[in-house]
């Protein structure tokens, strides 16, 4: 028996910063999608979607033209197939995790990353690949293949584990010390709407980086800093304001919690102020975060929370909340204010 797991992960500072080139800070935590498989004599992938209840086959001589959006599982071979994988046996193939869907925790870079795991380990002949490949390739199948809207951020963070700064204009990754240990996930229980947000974010915010270089060809937006903002806003279309703001502070927040996280001994209130300052950009720029959520997260920093944010593209899905030991008194608040779920995570460096 073959098996595979891959963790949930979450952006804690540089949330819709990846498609712009621009860092970000995020960590896998502790909630996997998990596959288990056996050899088969069928010459086919019998895929069993235990927490779906549906199955998928797909031949191994299938000739991956015309994969349909979303087919993971085809562009994953169809990807690796051009790095020079053979597949020449069927596996009988059971999935199942304990990351919510559409939630915000990444659980279809989670599959695409544990499905690439599997396609290498049935090779005939073993391949030696390190984890930033890993990542690279799960995200060629699920991003570029399919020419999304989104970064790379989803397939690095969780094919490499624990905690990282990663630089998405040169794709290498940093790991930091892991002093977000008590943390704290909510379920909203509200959809999220991830194409849509992406869509919208990504394109305003290129827009408003592109008027300023248009008019300023020399800008470089990774020297950039808070004062650059109010030095070219005459510059930037009125409708494309709000996400220059975001842009530029979002960056700003994501290298201050890298210099506090690179400290011998982090200060959690700092990290947990810069997530709160996260937020309210993703919230009031951005505009990701619905009404209930953010009634939510109002309520878990009164029951104690050093910070809280929304996790992932937005428009529902789930919260994050950085805690001291007050984890139980925080659930509880997101609970009786209309959180699904609420539980414990830790980052891990499991993959």
């Amino acid at each position: 028996m073959i098996e595979v797991s891959a963790p949930a992960r979450i952006c804690f500072y540089g949330d819709h910063q990846d498609y712009l080139d621009l860092p970000v800070i995020a960590g896998a935590i502790n909630r996997f999608i998990h596959i288990k498989a056996i050899p088969n004599e069928q010459s086919e992938f019998r895929i069993l979607l235990a927490d779906l209840g549906e199955e998928k086959v797909i031949s191994i001589h299938d000739a991956l033209k015309n994969i349909s959006n979303g087919d993971y599982f085809r562009s994953g071979i169809s990807v690796l197939k051009t790095y020079g994988f053979k597949f020449k046996r069927g596996y009988t193939i059971e999935i199942h995790g304990t990351i919510p869907l559409n939630a915000g925790l990444s659980s279809s870079s989670a599959l695409m990353v544990a499905w690439i795991r599997f396609l290498i380990a049935i090779q005939e002949e073993p391949k030696q690949v390190n984890n930033a490949t890993i990542g690279q390739w799960a995200y060629e199948a699920e991003v570029v293949y399919f020419n999304q809207p989104g970064g790379l951020m989803d397939q690095y963070t969780i094919a490499q584990g624990g905690l990282l700064y990663i630089n998405t204009k040169t794709s290498e990754s940093t790991p930091l010390k892991s002093s977000l240990r008590k943390l704290v996930v909510a379920e909203s229980g509200l959809p999220k709407r991830t194409l849509d947000v992406l869509k919208n974010a990504r394109v305003y915010a290129q827009k408003g980086i592109e008027a300023v270089k248009r008019a300023t060809p020399l800008f470089n937006l990774h020297k950039a800093s808070p004062e650059d903002y109010e030095k070219y806003l005459n510059i930037v279309p009125e409708e494309f304001q709000s996400h220059w703001y975001a842009t530029i502070f979002n960056y700003n927040i994501t290298l201050k919690a890298k210099k506090e996280l690179q400290k011998p001994i982090p200060d959690v209130e700092i990290l947990g102020e810069l997530m709160n300052q996260h937020q309210a950009i993703l919230q009031e720029n951005i505009q990701n975060t619905p009404v209930e959520m953010t009634k939510m997260m109002k309520a878990a920093l009164k029951a104690g929370a050093l910070g809280t944010k929304i996790i992932g593209s937005g428009g529902g899905g789930c919260m994050v909340a950085l805690a001291k030991e007050n984890q139980k008194e925080i659930m509880e608040a997101f609970m009786t204010h209309g959180a699904k779920a609420a539980y414990e995570v830790e980052l891990t460096t499991i993959v």
